[in-house]
């Protein structure tokens, strides 16, 4: 079934102009602002009326301009990581390493239990790492066979990439288009409090291996053939990892590491943190021996498919610019701080991961929906108490989780598709995964919001 999803450019482009009509409607207001540690930040009770300045046409065609050019230096981050993981595609290390798992597990089905828990988390860690998404549409298609082989349904052939992508992504810590970008646009170090995000990503990524191992289990239990096909006559093959493959993996794992060490040690920013990945596609591209025109194709094919996200980032920021001038996103911060105020920060977190959860049904773009939000939730959470980094916890939260459900995903859908596997069906599977991980992610957001400050 082929589902109509909604132009994520257009919900964009409708909610600038509906922000240029509040203009004319909501009252002005303004907060007086103080910096604090280099991070300019909202006085809280310092809320007053001022004097309206309602935005015209004019204005409204001047916003995604000036939007743009506000957050140039992201707009090229975006790109320039996106070209550089198109080489990282290309040198084929990461599929070839998946093969050569798929193959082990083939021949050796004694060990099937341990491989495909290994599979479950190093699809999570490459969702958590450098947001791999739309990439499982390509390894689903080969861990299809792999659970066929091993007499599986199609169900535990998607759940292993898609649903451990999917969970390494809401429990990332080192995805540049999302947290990267959040933190960025929230006025913190990019990948900053890392450490606590390693400790949610471990507890989402074990309940998720737990719950896909078990439904396994159950299936061996009771001796389910597959849906289609005879699975003895099946083969799956693969050739090995080359030295230049092999060097590859070892230096996405040292750009890591490098990540890590510069953002902790050395302040590194959004600069220095695009050029180490320009550099690791470098690399890819010589220890690969691709030709030059091969790898300029290719990284030009990986900041193109990155585009429409920067075109987003741009015109999220008109919103905000266009907000500003009218001098009403104070306004609802204050309306918003208000509404909440009593309720505590527990219960004014959870409702942040909430709204971000139901705002992705309609917006279901990560980086979109940062550019989107973060600029009006980092400096409500200055209100409410509760420090910028659990805000953008709530949001990769809210955005990851829900990715995995929502009907208007994409990739969600295009998995679907691909593995014949019906939403219902996909559905009745993976709500109780879906409950038990928001559950989960709600009391992991507590912490930080208390009394660990991260």
């Amino acid at each position: 079934m082929k589902f109509r999803l909604p132009d994520t450019l257009i919900i964009v482009s409708g909610v600038l102009i509906l922000v240029g009509i509040l203009t004319w409607i909501v009252p002005a207001g303004e907060f007086a602002k103080e910096v604090v540690n280099n991070k300019e930040q909202i006085v809280p009770g310092s809320f007053k009326y001022t004097d309206a300045n309602p935005q015209g046409i004019t204005d409204l065609l001047l916003a995604p301009v000036k939007g743009m050019s506000s957050v140039a230096q992201i707009i090229a981050f975006v790109l320039l990581v996106g070209g550089a993981f198109q080489l990282f595609t290309l040198s084929g290390a990461l599929q070839t390493a998946l093969e050569r798992m798929v193959v082990v597990c083939h021949k050796y089905p004694q060990l099937k239990y341990g491989t495909i828990a290994l599979l479950i988390v190093l699809f999570s860690l490459a969702g958590a790492s450098f947001g791999m998404s739309e990439e499982v549409l390509v390894f689903v298609l080969i861990t299809l066979p792999l659970a066929d082989s091993l007499g599986y349904n199609k169900i535990v052939g998607l759940a292993i990439p898609f649903v451990g992508a999917g969970v390494g992504f809401a429990g990332a810590f080192s995805n540049p288009f999302t947290i990267g970008i959040a933190q960025s646009i929230a006025g913190l170090t990019p990948f900053s409090g890392m450490e606590y995000r390693l400790l949610v990503w471990a507890v989402l990524t074990t309940i998720t291996t737990i719950y896909i191992l078990l439904y396994i289990r159950k299936l061996d239990k009771q001796k389910t053939e597959t849906l289609e096909g005879n699975a003895t006559s099946l083969e799956v093959k693969s050739s090995a990892l080359s030295l230049s493959q092999i060097f590859i993996l070892f230096s996405f794992l040292v750009l890591l590491v490098l990540l890590v060490y510069g953002v902790k040690e050395y302040g590194w920013y959004i600069e220095e943190i695009a050029a180490l990945f320009l550099a690791f596609g470098v690399v890819c591209a010589i220890v690969s021996r691709t030709e030059m025109n091969t790898a300029a194709e290719a990284f030009k094919k990986g900041a193109q498919e990155m585009l429409p996200a920067a075109l987003i980032i741009g015109l999220s920021k008109g919103i905000l610019i266009l907000a500003t001038d009218g001098k009403i996103i104070d306004t609802i911060l204050y309306s918003m701080s208000t509404g909440l105020d009593g309720i505590g920060k527990i219960a004014s977190i959870e409702l942040m991961f909430l709204s971000q959860s139901f705002l992705n049904f309609f917006l279901p773009s990560g980086s979109g929906q940062a550019a989107l939000t973060m600029p009006i939730m980092a400096p409500l959470s200055d209100l409410l108490g509760v420090s910028r980094q659990t805000a953008v916890l709530a949001f990769q939260f809210g955005d990851g989780l829900s990715n995995m459900i929502i009907p208007t995903s994409g990739v969600t859908m295009g998995v679907l598709g691909i593995s014949k596997i019906s939403y219902g069906e996909w559905l009745k599977w993976f709500y109780p995964l879906f409950i038990i991980l928001t559950l989960t992610a709600m009391a992991l957001l507590i912490p930080p919001s208390i009394f660990l400050q991260f």
